[in-house]
């Protein structure tokens, strides 16, 4: 869909708002989980932090991106100042905000995630090198930005439910870490040529193709031995065991895009959507009291 010369697709894509939507939906439901509520307003704020990330990712990765045939590749690269001023700008709006609606806890741990988005993106460290070229922190990074917007955030406001332990939120912490990485991994397969050209030092550019198979297939099955293990010892309550479904859902489908050589943008983008669509279903499951919603 075109308006003029402004291509709409290209635009939207530049914000990669499958990822938007994962951490928002992940951050409503963890914090639905942990604390008994729904809280919107800090899902917005987790979608409004991966927003500002991604957006201002597109600036700095345009080599890669480009080498990639990323849709929206291009528009980043003939509106890199307008991005770059509307991102700051919402950031810098954005922390005002916060500081007179929320807990300060949740100023600082949006401080440290865009912290670390700037280490990620932009050529801060010694050498004038990023994260994201560093070989295993260009992967945990990531990782960790999502720890502090969907535990974190929801945590900096609201109370944990009685029932609800800190040896809970760990256990669920080192699942959700080990299962996201696996979306890491599994998106470097697909950005392995750009990577390569633009330094980037990922586990495919360092070990090569079947080593970075290997280490998603241990990611995953890592998963899924802690969210079984979490529950068998009585750390984990049902309602958050039932989500050993994603990590098999996930094994499931990209080992058929494996097989059909089909690990492409479009399969990457997809599976995220799934994550997201997964978790509203989850909702809706307990929302309608289904079978096995209430098991303990």
């Amino acid at each position: 869909m075109t308006t003029g010369r402004f291509t709409v697709k290209p635009a939207l894509s530049v914000a990669r708002l499958h990822i938007v939507a994962i951490a928002a939906v992940a951050t409503l439901t963890f914090g639905w989980v942990f604390t008994g509520r729904y809280l919107w307003s800090i899902a917005a704020v987790s979608a409004l932090d991966w927003f500002l990330v991604n957006l201002l990712n597109r600036v700095t990765d345009q080599i890669e991106d480009q080498e990639n045939e990323i849709v929206g590749a291009g528009f980043a690269a003939r509106h890199t100042r307008a991005i770059t001023v509307l991102g700051f700008s919402l950031l810098g709006g954005s922390f005002l905000g916060s500081l007179l609606l929320y807990p300060l806890t949740l100023s600082a741990l949006r401080a440290a995630y865009h912290m670390l988005g700037l280490l990620y993106n932009w050529r801060l460290l010694p050498g004038r090198r990023r994260l994201k070229q560093m070989y295993l922190l260009k992967n945990t990074a990531s990782a960790t930005g999502f720890l502090l917007t969907v535990f974190g955030y929801p945590l900096a406001v609201a109370e944990r439910l009685p029932t609800i332990g800190l040896d809970t939120v760990i256990c669920s912490a080192a699942f959700f870490f080990l299962f996201e990485l696996s979306y890491e991994v599994i998106y470097d397969l697909r950005d392995a040529p750009g990577d390569r050209r633009a330094g980037v030092h990922s586990f495919i550019v360092v070990h090569g193709e079947r080593a970075a198979i290997w280490i998603i297939d241990g990611l995953l099955i890592g998963s899924l031995v802690t969210i079984g293990a979490g529950y068998a010892l009585k750390v984990l309550p049902w309602k958050i065991f039932i989500m050993f479904a994603a990590p098999l859902i996930q094994l499931a489908a990209y080992k058929t895009a494996l097989r059909r050589k089909a690990i492409s943008s479009a399969f990457c983008v997809n599976i995220t959507w799934i994550g997201a669509a997964l978790l509203i279903i989850y909702h809706f499951w307990y929302l309608f009291g289904l079978p096995g919603a209430y098991l303990q």
